[in-house]
């Protein structure tokens, strides 16, 4: 039993929002959070638990995750934040240990992540319990080796990869051609995009900056299918941690889900086994390897490998004869295939003759061990937060590198080896299109050279096209317009993810295309664009938004391509505009004042705001109109981007590809196709439930409309024809921050001066007012897009049940390797990208230090401290 010294109060955030880029990194926002007593005994569950009790809320909600405000670094008195996902008994360790780490911080945040309870029909309920088992189960069943050919029933599948879901969150030479076509296309077309607020175009890799208790907001892992009874968000044969998350049995594991071993905490922060002992087991190499360096983290002592062979290995320690007798001998029992301990003297008799803030045995390796469990939850947690965790664990600080290489690590191990993930695409490539008949997918492969001759058996991977059926179909009733952007990936190879985004009549995005390539440039730009066009959107007189990269415009401009007017047109993404005004003229007040000009829908509210940039300076102006005009701003669009101004790829990465980015390129791909099911399942069945209700137009434009109707009440209609379609509308109190006082509106033409009517395609207030004047429905003069049986159209489709991995079509051409120039990460030092300038140089004055002891006069490597030490050894 704690006593009342060792608990402490945690603050609880449930309705709040996470805020990022603050002065102190990231800040949690709620007008009520709730205070909740724990200590180091408290489990996840019952801290759940207490929150719910507090809240009322139990049986009528669940907790996902937690989120926890982490600190990361103390400056000048300042304690910087950032963010860590909590969802096991291990993760909330981490808490404990930080605030131990971190005495500043004696109040934790959290902020808890509130869903509705699901019942065994997967819908929401608040007066039932949630079936955790039942999804359990679902996710299990399909878990089979790719070597066995054990087929799954359809109603088993696999939910999409681990990471959370939040809806609501140029070579030339080609050796081959790899091209897999659909004999027919038929399928639902993309769900649509979300404008999001005008922010930092690098904020892509970020955690959705609102978290609410909207039940609709995330996906539930294993939630059940569209109409088939199981969720049809299977991707393929996955882990049961790929497909859905067990949080509660999470624990720290080595490489091979192993106990990390000697001085490993237990639930209480306390030291595991103190030391080893004759005849203590382990399963192989590894496991030893990572106790006995556990081990010697834990005491702050170092110790050298003696002999170290696949049957032998021995470590002494480092002021061995020196007053220190410290040994361990291990060996392989060749008959159990394990290894014991067989000679040990112990404990350590030395002291530490230096304080170093890193340890020589902390390698990636052990640290990899350690944050498994972190990395596997969320694949995109930053080396911020793994690093800080690693220090609040072992005591030590290890490299920003060193934690990266583990993290790289910890990836492979659990979704699969960086190099050999190339090899599993050409097999996905046959598989996806056996299981979903009119996938569309184009492998581009580049020669492999050897001795100046092409190796026929290799081939580098180049680039890769693909789509699904679904997605092709689902355009057909978005809106007419197209979003695409790249992204770049993370992880030990580089290359660039390019997405095509739509988005429906609700206001929800939908990737629609994919491509992995080199990089953005012309020739990658045109690859991608041209299948584009050719597979997803053949649909003339379609808008497409995209930043000004010279590769894009490239592409969009070549004669054959089919993108010139009027077969179709290009739009700006204002968001990298602004970017690159900023570049030139620095000040966010300048840079407000050219994104209040883009979004004005009229001509007259348009020159307002650029008058306003032209007294702030001449040059601003001339920077703008350089630009032709049609291609930033709204009022020159001629109603073609309904009110979207910027590329949505921020929000299509964060709510549905959070942390593919940092995966394996096969699993990068098979998550998507898990993803995109898991999200036509969420959005299907959201739009039938509200068809079931009656409704007739969607809840983005209900709410829309209602806010209009709000207003429309405030003004004067003046009929100037008798066929009830031409009036004048007076306000008789200005709305807005930008008025006219009277406005001309066109029922006919669907038009008013205020612009809304012609750009949104939907009534704005002021054609409100005429409708109740004339008393005729203003359901007529709505786009057919914002209808909910449109919308419903979007989702109609779904994905089929992958079929496992065994049952795949043999792939019998050339291996697939990565192209060794993309490799991210070399041996050594990394090369320094840092622009030097005279503050950078070193003074020629200034004694060198080491940076083991920090005294001047000798280097690391001839310290008085290591060279003595290692004398006495071989004395």
């Amino acid at each position: 039993m704690a006593s009342e010294e060792e608990s402490f109060a945690v603050l609880v955030h449930h309705r709040g929002s996470i805020k990022r880029k603050t002065r102190s990194g990231v800040k949690f926002t709620n007008k009520n959070p709730l205070y909740i007593v724990v200590n180091r005994t408290t489990s996840y569950d019952d801290l759940v638990r207490s929150v719910l009790m507090k809240l009322g809320l139990e049986g009528a909600k669940r907790i996902k995750k937690f989120f926890y405000r982490i600190p990361v670094t103390i400056l000048h008195d300042t304690v910087k934040y950032d963010c860590l996902t909590i969802g096991s008994d291990e993760d909330l360790q981490v808490m404990f240990l930080c605030r131990r780490q971190f005495p500043e911080v004696r109040t934790p945040e959290l902020l808890a992540k509130l869903v509705d309870v699901v019942s065994s029909s997967g819908g929401s309920n608040r007066n039932t319990t949630n079936v955790a088992t039942a999804a359990g189960s679902s996710s299990m069943a399909a878990v089979a080796s790719s070597s066995v050919p054990v087929y799954e029933p359809a109603a088993q599948l696999v939910a999409s990869p681990s990471f959370a879901v939040d809806l609501n969150d140029g070579v030339r030479d080609e050796v081959g051609s790899f091209d897999v076509l659909p004999n027919a296309l038929h399928g639902v077309p993309p769900v649509g995009v979300g404008d999001g607020e005008l922010g930092d175009p690098d904020e892509d890799d970020v955690e959705p900056e609102t978290i609410d208790d909207d039940s609709g907001d995330e996906v539930v892992a294993a939630g059940p299918a569209l109409a088939g009874g199981g969720s049809s968000s299977g991707t393929q044969q996955y882990p049961p941690y790929f497909s859905s998350l067990d949080l509660d049995t999470m624990t720290h594991e080595g490489a091979l889900g192993h106990p990390v071993g000697f001085g490993a905490r237990d639930a209480e922060g306390n030291a595991g086994l103190t030391e080893f002992q004759v005849g203590q087991q382990f399963q192989d190499k590894d496991e030893a390897l990572l106790s006995v360096k556990t081990y010697s983290i834990r005491r702050g002592v170092q110790y050298k490998v003696v002999e170290s062979d696949h049957r032998w290995y021995v470590g002494k320690c480092s002021e061995f004869g020196n007053g220190c007798t410290w040994l361990i001998r291990l060996s392989l029992r060749k008959r159990k295939g394990i290894w014991e301990v067989k000679r040990y003297n112990g404990p350590h008799t030395c002291l530490a003759t230096s304080i170093s803030s890193d340890h020589r045995s902390l390698d990636h390796s052990v640290i990899s061990a350690f944050i498994m469990p972190m990395v596997r939850a969320d694949a995109s947690v930053s080396i911020k937060v793994l690093l800080n965790a690693t220090a609040a664990h072992f005591g030590f600080r290890p490299t920003y590198r060193r934690v990266w290489m583990a993290k790289q690590k910890a990836v492979g191990l659990i979704y699969g080896d960086w190099d050999e993930s190339y090899s599993e695409i050409p097999r996905w490539v046959l598989g996806v299109q056996l299981t979903m008949t009119g996938t569309v997918a184009v492998l581009r492969t580049s020669p492999v050279l050897v001795g100046g001759q092409v190796d026929e058996s290799q081939a580098y991977f180049h680039r890769l096209f693909w789509t699904f059926p679904p997605c092709i179909e689902a355009f057909r009733h978005c809106k007419p317009l197209v979003s695409i952007d790249g992204t770049h990936l993370y992880g030990k190879y580089g290359g660039t993810l390019l997405i095509a985004i739509a988005q429906d009549g609700n206001s929800n995005i939908l990737p629609v295309a994919f491509a992995l390539v080199e990089g953005e440039n012309a020739e990658s730009w045109t690859f991608f664009l041209s299948h584009l066009r050719q597979h997803v959107t053949p649909h003339p007189g379609l808008l497409v938004i995209s930043d000004r990269h010279n590769g894009i415009k490239s592409a969009l401009e070549a004669p054959d391509g089919g993108w010139l007017p009027p077969s179709a047109y290009r739009a700006f993404c204002i968001r990298h505009v602004a970017a690159n005004f900023a570049l030139t003229f620095k000040g966010k007040d300048a840079r407000r004042l050219l994104v209040n000009a883009a979004y004005a829908k009229t001509e007259v509210e348009f020159d307002y705001w650029f008058d306003i940039l032209r007294s702030e300076d001449p040059a601003m102006c001339e920077w703008a109109n350089r630009i032709d005009y049609s291609l930033w701003t709204q009022h020159r669009d001629e109603g073609r981007r309904f009110g979207h101004m910027t590329t949505n790829i921020s929000e299509c990465v964060n709510s549905i590809l959070k942390g593919v980015r940092n995966l394996p390129v096969a699993s990068l791909v098979k998550a998507t196709y898990g993803r995109l099911a898991e999200l036509f399942v969420r959005k299907g069945r959201e739009a039938e439930a509200q068809m079931g209700t009656g409704q007739q137009f969607s809840q983005h434009l209900v709410k829309c409309i209602e806010a209009n109707l709000n207003t429309a009440r405030c003004f004067t209609v003046t009929l100037y024809d008798r066929d009830n379609s031409e009036f004048t509308v007076a306000e008789t109190t200005p709305t807005g921050t930008f008025s006219l006082g009277t406005y001309r509106v066109s029922l006919a033409s669907r038009t008013c001066d205020c612009g809304y009517f012609q750009a949104l395609h939907f009534p704005c207030q002021h054609a409100l007012a005429c409708c109740a004047y004339a008393r005729v429905s203003w359901s007529s003069y709505v786009h057919s897009v914002y209808q909910i049986s449109s919308v419903f159209n979007v989702y109609r489709m779904g994905f089929t049940p992958p079929i496992p991995e065994g049952f795949w079509p043999p792939y019998d051409g050339p291996t697939m390797i990565p192209d060794p120039n993309r490799r991210r990460a070399r041996e050594g030092r990394p090369r320094s990208t840092r622009i030097r300038t005279n503050m950078d140089e070193a003074d020629p004055n200034r004694p060198k230090r080491c940076g083991l002891c920090r005294q001047p006069g000798h280097t690391r490597r001839r310290c008085p401290q290591v060279v003595g030490s290692s004398q006495t050894g071989r004395n």
